[in-house]
């Protein structure tokens, strides 16, 4: 590789770093973060407070500490700064008070995904560092990843980002004009800088290791396929859901393994799949990579592969954090993703998680307000959501083990009766494997 393009790639890489978290929380101590969210006729304050809410989750999994909030009411965001001029001041006047008093502000963190016509106009006014829900998701997604295959699937969502901004990267190279065009004269059609040039050769540089990397999926999943071919006949169940709804816990509840959890989003990157047995009943149990509201486009392409064990599946588990207060938006998320992977019409079934977090309040007799999800008792919803599926759901508490006898008789039925279905000429092992575990 040339002396040029070898400064080309140090630059791009560079860049790359920008956008890593690991690089921002290498410094001593936490960042400081403010948080910006849109009040719009399509998404009203409390929803947007509920979004912000994600996002401070989102930011502290990052490492940061979120300090302020600001919002603002429009009818959608502005194609030049994302919010009107006198918002952005405010939170400029609020960023040098802070300053001023020693307390510095490291970055100001939008709800939505920024273009780089946003992001550039956004940092000449704050002066500090700007990041995107999509900035912040990619960055716990790279700190979070540790097989191969999870650093590549990545890496790629990255550049993919990285590529329409590097304009905004790259300011310092910008469009120089020089010789007998430099002046605005007749020589200046055509005539083109050494900024283009760069920008150009980083565009370059970026394909290629995309192509490089795509390379790289498109063999490890092969190889993946490989292994899903040689697990023998047995049925297939995909732990989903939203991300911290906790399918790691009760994956190793059901697996009596030891599959990572925690009390962060993505906790989960990789799929992990256990054999599972169940009243002599083997099956294979995959958790799988939680999804989240404006998933970013990028990482769903770039995890498609990982997300073959959904697609693959014969029975989907679609775990929900019942005392979550929105969990029914985060349902529909869910829903909304499987459909996109060609997966909504899979035999599935709910499984309403942590009723031992469930919290209501009963309405005063003289309260006349409508009542809320809040105002709902856990029998009242059990039942609701009992009628609306015809019993294709369960509630546990996968922490406290709560119903989780009823799960495996549940579970055991439904794995048997796909089995008898895709396998009928082997049902008979099952039938002498129960007549053994009877004897």
């Amino acid at each position: 590789m040339s002396s040029r393009s070898s400064t080309a790639s140090s630059r791009m890489e560079e860049g790359l770093s920008a956008v890593s978290a690991t690089d921002r929380l290498e410094r001593q101590g936490p960042e400081t973060a403010v948080l910006v969210g849109l009040i719009t006729p399509a998404q009203n304050e409390r929803r947007t407070n509920e979004y912000l809410d994600e996002l401070e989750f989102l930011a502290t999994t990052a490492g940061a500490v979120t300090v302020k909030r600001f919002t603002q009411r429009m009818n959608g965001p502005s194609a030049v700064t994302y919010l009107g001029k006198g918002k952005l001041d405010e939170i400029r006047d609020y960023i040098d008070r802070e300053a001023d008093a020693e307390r510095d502000i490291d970055m100001v963190i939008f709800d939505d995904e920024l273009s780089a016509k946003q992001l550039r106009n956004i940092e000449s006014v704050l002066k500090v560092k700007i990041l995107d829900r999509t900035t912040l998701i990619l960055d716990i997604f790279a700190m979070r990843a540790q097989t191969a295959n999870a650093k590549t699937q990545v890496e790629l969502a990255q550049y993919r980002y990285m590529l329409p901004r590097l304009q905004r990267m790259w300011t310092h190279l910008e469009r120089q004009g020089g010789g007998a065009g430099a002046g605005g004269g007749k020589g200046s059609v055509g005539l083109r800088g050494p900024g283009e040039t760069q920008l150009e050769m980083d565009r370059r540089i970026i394909l290629n290791r995309m192509s490089l990397l795509k390379q790289r999926l498109a063999d490890i999943d092969r190889q993946k396929t490989t292994q899903r071919s040689n697990r023998g006949r047995m049925i297939r169940v995909a732990l989903v859901g939203y991300t911290n709804v906790g399918k790691s816990t009760l994956m190793n509840l059901l697996s009596k393994s030891d599959v990572f959890a925690e009390n962060k989003l993505f906790a989960t990157l990789d799929t992990t799949v256990r054999k599972v047995i169940i009243d002599n009943l083997p099956f294979l149990l995959s958790d799988t990579v939680g999804f989240i509201r404006k998933l970013p486009t990028d990482l769903v392409e770039s995890f498609k592969s990982t997300l073959d064990e959904v697609r693959e599946a014969d029975l989907l588990l679609h775990v929900v954090d019942i005392s979550h207060p929105d969990f029914e938006e985060q349902i529909r998320v869910v829903e909304r993703t499987l459909a996109e992977l060609g997966c909504a019409d899979r035999p599935s079934m709910i499984i309403f998680n942590k009723v031992d977090a469930y919290r209501w309040t009963e309405k005063e007799a003289d309260d006349l307000t409508p009542a809320t999800r809040e105002n709902v008792s856990l029998d009242d919803l059990i039942h609701t959501w009992m009628t609306r599926l015809a019993g294709d759901c369960l509630f546990i508490s996968a922490l406290e083990r709560t119903g989780f006898d009823t799960l495996r008789q549940v579970l055991y039925a439904k794995v048997r009766e796909l089995h008898v279905q895709k396998y009928p000429y082997n049902d008979f092992l099952y039938e002498k494997f129960e007549e053994e575990g009877k004897g």
